[in-house]
C-alpha cells in the first residue's frame, strides 16, 4: 500500500494534507477536551488526551473504509454525488465555526492520564462529525486509476489521523504550558476555521 504514497500527484497529496489540517486546527469537540484537559492537568495529560482522540479517529478511518469501498462497488457514481455532498457540509462546517462561541466548557477536562486516553477515544469515536468529514472529504482525493479506492481511503485516513492527533496533543501540550491564555483565542481560531472550510467548499465545487 506504500506504493500508493508515491502515486499521488504531489500537489494533489498536499491539498489534501492542507484541507485535513484544517479541520485539525479548528477548535471542535475534540480540540476542546484536549485543551481543557491540559487547562485541567498540565501539558502531559493533554497530550495524552490528544493521543486518545487520534486513537478513535483509526476507527472512523476503518468504518469510512468499508463504507465507502461498499458504497463506490455498489454505485460507481457515489463519488460524484459524494463531491457535492462534501462541498454542501463543508458549509455547515464553516457555518457552525463562525457562530462558535470559543468558550471552553467548565469541567470538561480529564484529570489523570488514564481518564485522559479512554475519554479522548470516546470523544472522537462516539462522535458522527469526524466519520461525516471522512465520507464527504477523502474520497474527493482518491482515483480508481491509482488502485482499490479503499486502499487510498486507508492510507489518506491514516494521513490525517496522524497528523489530527499530532495537533491535538499539541493544543493539549499548549494548553498545560499557557492555561487560560489559549481559551481564549478560541473564538479567533474559529472564525479562521470557517473561511478555510468555505474555501475548501469552493475548490470541490470549482474543482
Amino acid at each position: 500500500m506504500l506504493h500508493l504514497l508515491f502515486a499521488f500527484p504531489p500537489g494533489h497529496l498536499a491539498a489534501f494534507i492542507a484541507g485535513g489540517l484544517v479541520l485539525n486546527f479548528a477548535p471542535g469537540a475534540d480540540v476542546i477536551f484536549a485543551t481543557a484537559s491540559g487547562i485541567r492537568g498540565g501539558p502531559r495529560i493533554g497530550a495524552l488526551a490528544g493521543l486518545g482522540v487520534g486513537i478513535g479517529a483509526i476507527w472512523h478511518v476503518t468504518l469510512a473504509a468499508l463504507g465507502l469501498s461498499a458504497a463506490i462497488a455498489a454505485w460507481p457514481e457515489a463519488l460524484s454525488a459524494i463531491r457535492w455532498i462534501g462541498a454542501v457540509y463543508l458549509v455547515f462546517l464553516a457555518w457552525k465555526s463562525w457562530r462558535a462561541s470559543g468558550t471552553l466548557p467548565e469541567g470538561r477536562g480529564a484529570g489523570g492520564g488514564w481518564q485522559a486516553v479512554r475519554r479522548g477515544f470516546l470523544s472522537n469515536a462516539t462522535n458522527p462529525k469526524p466519520m461525516l468529514f471522512m465520507i464527504a472529504f477523502l474520497p474527493q482525493f482518491t482515483d480508481p486509476a491509482l488502485g482499490p479506492v479503499w486502499q487510498q481511503i486507508v492510507l489518506l485516513g491514516g494521513i490525517f489521523a496522524f497528523t489530527g492527533t499530532l495537533v491535538t496533543m499539541g493544543y493539549g501540550i499548549l494548553a498545560g504550558h499557557v492555561r487560560h491564555a489559549l481559551g481564549r483565542r478560541m473564538a479567533l481560531l474559529n472564525r479562521i476555521a470557517a473561511l478555510m472550510f468555505g474555501g475548501l467548499a469552493l475548490r470541490l465545487i470549482v474543482d
